[in-house]
């Protein structure tokens, strides 16, 4: 069984990203028996629903499934509903409703719309949180329209100790870009990024869980996104210029050789 789930999300690693639901949905048809394994495993791009009663969107991921039910972060209720779907325990959900509330404000600031979403999940003396965050772009242009997709999966990890706390982040980035025109038909550009780090910080009144959780995943985002935009779109315009020159031969020749005459005028000083 270890076997086949390692050769499983190996070969999910290969995939093209852009269909990692249809992949993830045929891989679980040919072994069923993976199903719950791979579900959880394998970070898809993030779902939304609505809370009917909330009147406010939320998110859909394996943390929050119970079976076929997805729990709202803003009733504390499953939909469809569900008797005996798990909840976190009294204390813990205080935490979740303000944490929710923090996260949207979050959201708001850094990416100007989208969803947002936190759960939690008691284990043993500590508890555990993913934060979820989901922005879809879609702009168009005069000729040029184009569509992005953002989704940022933060799962923590809280072990309390004291007057302190350890907290072990693991942050997955999954970025879509796609866009169509007459000149250069369809392009799409899409993968995903994931990084982990830990940090012991003071909790009390003034560094809350929450805030403690905030900052980390600020920094990580900031540093995602900038690998990011360094891995895809760098490296995708290094690929370019050196498949065709945006310039041409002469301008490059005439270029070079004035960068040979200035090095040469400052050898000679």
């Amino acid at each position: 069984m270890v076997d086949q789930l390692d050769c499983a999300l190996d070969l999910m690693r290969r995939m093209p990203p852009n269909d990692i639901e249809d992949n993830l949905a045929n891989l679980i048809d040919l072994v069923p028996d993976l199903c719950e394994d791979l579900l959880s495993a394998v970070d898809q791009p993030l779902k939304i629903a609505t809370d009917k009663e909330a009147h406010r969107d939320y998110l859909l991921c394996d943390y929050n499934r119970d079976g076929d039910s997805y729990r709202s972060p803003w009733t504390n209720k499953y939909d469809p509903p569900l008797g005996d779907g798990a909840v976190p325990s009294a204390k813990l959900r205080k935490l979740e409703v303000e944490a929710n509330e923090v996260f949207d404000i979050y959201r708001d600031l850094y990416y100007e719309g989208g969803v947002s979403s936190v759960y939690t999940w008691d284990l043993d003396d500590d508890f555990a949180a993913v934060v979820l965050i989901k922005k879809t772009q879609d702009s168009t242009k005069k000729g040029q329209p184009m569509k992005g997709t953002w989704d940022s999966i933060h799962v923590v990890e809280v072990q309390n100790s004291g007057n302190s706390a350890h907290y072990k982040l693991t942050s997955t980035v999954m970025l879509g870009i796609e866009t169509e025109t007459k000149q250069a038909g369809r392009v799409a550009l899409g993968g995903s990024l994931t990084r982990q780090t830990e940090q012991t910080s003071e909790v009390s009144e003034a560094n809350p869980h929450i805030s403690n959780i905030g900052r980390m995943i600020e920094e990580m985002e900031n540093t995602l996104r900038q690998s990011l935009e360094t891995i895809y779109f760098g490296k995708t315009k290094d690929i370019a210029n050196d498949l065709r020159n945006a310039a041409g031969v002469s301008l490059q020749r005439q270029q070079q050789a004035l960068a040979r005459d200035i090095g040469s005028s400052l050898r000679s000083r």
